[in-house]
């Protein structure tokens, strides 16, 4: 009976872990101030935005179609993380397309980003089979996010 007590705290504790990293949706009023003050800041354009809160980070998502045509994270101080902006499938670097075709065969990618963090280091982001598949400029697969 012990064991199975422990087996069931270490899923309960698991469950906890996992459901912490993905993205939860949160209304303008629980953003912190400096966060909704560096996005006016950086970028003043940016309407009808969207929030959610990943690893501890706000995320605001704006544009286009789906309103997630432009990605901005920044940390609960405000401080820029990174910037996605999508962009289409097929400017994606040629790499990218060779490592899912060996990789998910049969699969297509579904959405791209283009990826500048705050050091201004550049990466791509391809959603395939709802995970973002991260690569580095030269298209070389990097992790999977």
């Amino acid at each position: 009976m012990h064991n199975i007590k422990l087996v069931l705290t270490g899923l309960a504790a698991s469950a906890l872990l996992t459901t912490s990293a993905i993205a939860q949706k949160v209304k303008s009023a629980g953003v912190p101030a400096a966060v909704k003050e560096a996005l006016a800041k950086k970028y003043p354009g940016a309407a009808d935005v969207n929030w959610e809160k990943e690893k501890g980070n706000f995320e605001a998502n704006w544009g286009g179609k789906s309103k997630e045509d432009n990605s901005v994270v920044f940390t609960p101080d405000g401080n820029f993380v990174e910037q996605v902006v999508a962009i289409p499938v097929n400017t994606l670097p040629p790499g990218v397309a060779a490592y899912v075709k060996a990789h998910y065969p049969g699969t297509k990618i579904t959405e791209a980003g283009k990826v500048t963090d705050a050091m201004g280091k550049t990466s791509y982001e391809a959603e395939v089979k709802g995970k973002d598949l991260v690569f580095n400029e030269k298209g070389e697969f990097v992790k999977i996010d």
